[in-house]
């Protein structure tokens, strides 16, 4: 069971921060921050002419300090934030359908991802012009497939079968099966290659129709597991058209939401990467990696916990959250 944080123990970790950065002639004061289900976030603003780089160098002294195995530094504005994760045995999961109901009703085509570091809910509206497309990256562990199914289910409890559709793209045929029954699918999923090529085909199709005659509904979500898998499988024949939707679908109201654990331009093509303005990215191998998943560098995704730790990156904005998750006694029709 979670403890309960008191205010004295975060006074007491406040002063180790202040403590060791003033060892090293960094003088702050620790001003705010916020317990999360998945980390504790305190913030401060450095004195003026600090070097915020030597802060970041000091990461690990921090880390020792409080008594966490690491902690990531993140900059919003003028004040810097750290965030210290909790221990695996406080965490809560963050249930998709539970948030839903302390929410007011959700904008159209709009879904819950998480909680932010603040603890409040974080959304993201696929019909905006600053999102349109969404790619989720990640290593092993990192709690794509899990994020990519709550978003999904989040959309299709938020909006009716009119308004939006689904087609879903499997690969390995298992990632997004539990969302087959939902009313909003216009096939089951697909795992064949023929099957694939063929109904992306058909969405061009469509795509270029809408096009001619301006229409943008019902909107249609393409979402793809393991998005390198398939490229790498079957080339030109998937990427070809992956690319024409990722240019042209968001003025027809046709998204493309795509899981992948790495997503360079050499698997998924320069123009078909360019085309995702909107990043979800989990933990990573290196700070190299963690540049091309959210396309800017010092996110520290390098740092990210797993397992649900993610930064949401659009807009020129790094967002850390906490991914809701779908319960297994979750999966049932809207």
């Amino acid at each position: 069971m979670a403890r309960t944080i008191s205010p004295e123990y975060l006074e007491f970790q406040s002063d180790h921060i202040e403590r060791v950065l003033a060892s090293h002639r960094l003088p702050v004061r620790v001003s705010g921050g916020a317990v999360t289900p998945r980390w504790i976030r305190y913030d401060f603003t450095p004195a003026p002419g600090a070097k915020i780089a030597g802060i970041r160098h000091l990461s690990e002294e921090l880390a020792l300090a409080l008594g966490a195995p690491s902690v990531r530094l993140a900059r919003d504005g003028e004040t810097l934030t750290l965030e210290v994760a909790r221990p695996e045995s406080e965490v809560t999961a963050i249930r998709v359908r539970q948030l839903l109901r302390h929410l007011p009703a959700l904008p159209p085509f709009t879904a819950l991802l998480g909680l932010a570091r603040d603890g409040r809910p974080l959304l993201i509206r696929l019909s905006s012009p600053e999102v349109a497309h969404v790619l989720i990256a990640g290593t092993t562990g990192a709690g794509k497939t899990e994020l990519l199914r709550a978003v999904l289910l989040s959309l299709a409890l938020s909006n009716r079968q009119s308004q939006l559709q689904f087609v879903l793209i499997d690969p390995k045929g298992s990632g997004l099966e539990p969302l087959a029954g939902l009313p909003h699918c216009l096939t089951a999923v697909l795992s064949e290659p023929d099957d694939i090529a063929r109904w992306l085909d058909r969405l061009v199709t469509a795509m270029e129709r809408r096009d001619r005659e301006g229409q943008s509904a019902p909107r249609l979500v393409i979402a793809i597991d393991e998005l390198t898998d398939l490229l790498t499988t079957n080339g030109a024949e998937i990427e070809r058209p992956l690319t024409r939707l990722a240019q042209r679908g968001r003025a027809a109201g046709l998204h493309l939401m795509a899981g992948t654990q790495r997503p360079s331009s050499a698997v998924l093509g320069s123009l078909l990467k360019a085309n995702f303005p909107a990043r979800l990215v989990g933990r990573v191998a290196s700070a190299d990696d963690a540049r091309v998943a959210s396309g800017h560098s010092g996110t520290g995704a390098e740092k990210l916990l797993g397992r649900g730790d993610f930064l949401a990156v659009a807009c020129g904005q790094v967002t850390r959250f906490q991914a809701a998750w779908v319960a297994p006694e979750d999966w049932r029709t809207p």
